[in-house]
């Protein structure tokens, strides 16, 4: 079956049984089939989320709880389509530094669906377990753009005080391409991606057309935004992941190449100085590190964290 690039609305009025999906989604020749899907998730992509004090803490703590519920939300609508696509085996990643105790553990568990599981990781990339078991796909929820993307809402690459360009193999990568090379090193292919329209641009520019987005708002600058309301982003959410999971080999698991060139570009010098004695790792001038290895997984991890 051929994937869409773009999931597509759903109708107002749609029926439960609508044409787009049979009334069951799962045929009664493959229930018995283990399906294993990985959710990794983030903050900034999620409708309704535009200014940077909805996003931690430190800023206005009303507004970062409701960002909370917010978010634990649109995971729910990522669980349940993923469960009536006839997923056995759910796990939600929010890779989200929010700071203090909230960093990678911003979802609100006692809320979230209770046909998931939830990890929270202490560094970003530490939890590997359940892609090394072998896990048939992933979806990246609440996703954001690059650092130095104008239409990119928020847009940052991993610590925005420190990072401002990253290259795997001279390819420019975001976040999105981060999660996706930690799942390619396993295998696991990229399914699904939700957030603006530059992150689902840059999704797609990466990972291919195979790739299903969702789109839940309109970037016009770094805290502006045109969004839909959350309630109708979860929807299309829920129907996006049954439309990604119709096809698991749609999109092929991203491997940057081997071997592996990391290039890092910060914003000052203080992250460079900390590497200077890294095995593998070249220190090009006072703000860019290069580090090389056979593949992605052992350059990343001479440097990171």
């Amino acid at each position: 079956m051929k994937a869409r690039a773009q999931a597509d609305p759903i109708p107002p009025d749609a029926p439960v049984t609508s044409t787009r999906f049979p009334a069951s989604l799962v045929s009664t020749t493959c229930k018995a089939i283990s399906v294993k899907v990985f959710i990794i998730s983030d903050i900034e992509g999620v409708a309704g989320i535009v200014k940077g004090a909805q996003t931690g803490p430190k800023g206005d703590a009303g507004l970062f709880q409701e960002a909370r519920k917010l978010y634990t939300e649109e995971i729910n609508a990522t669980v349940r389509g993923a469960k009536a696509a006839g997923a056995t085996e759910i796990v939600v990643m929010d890779c989200h530094g929010a700071g203090n105790g909230y960093t990678f553990n911003s979802l609100i568990a006692e809320d979230l669906d209770p046909a998931c599981e939830f990890v929270v990781q202490d560094e970003w990339t530490e939890y590997t377990d359940f892609l090394e078991q072998g896990v048939d796909g992933a979806l990246f929820v609440g996703m954001h753009a690059r650092a130095g993307v104008a239409d990119g809402v928020l847009n940052h690459t991993i610590s925005g005080p420190n990072f401002q360009n990253l290259w795997f193999n001279d390819t420019l990568v975001g976040e999105t391409g981060i999660n996706a090379a930690l799942c390619g090193t396993w295998g696991c292919p990229v399914l699904m991606v939700t957030g603006d329209q530059a992150a689902c641009r840059e999704a797609t520019e990466l990972l291919g057309d195979g790739l299903t987005t969702v789109q839940v708002k309109q970037g016009t600058g770094v805290e502006s935004a045109r969004s839909l309301v959350p309630a109708r982003a979860r929807e299309l959410i829920e129907a996006g992941v049954k439309q990604a999971l119709q096809d698991l080999e749609a999109v092929a698991p991203y491997d940057p190449g081997k071997p592996c060139e990391i290039k890092v570009e910060y914003k000052w010098t203080d992250p460079v100085a900390k590497l200077r004695h890294r095995h593998g790792v070249e220190i090009v001038d006072d703000r860019m590190i290069v580090s090389r290895a056979d593949d992605w997984w052992t350059a990343w991890k001479q440097f990171f964290p």
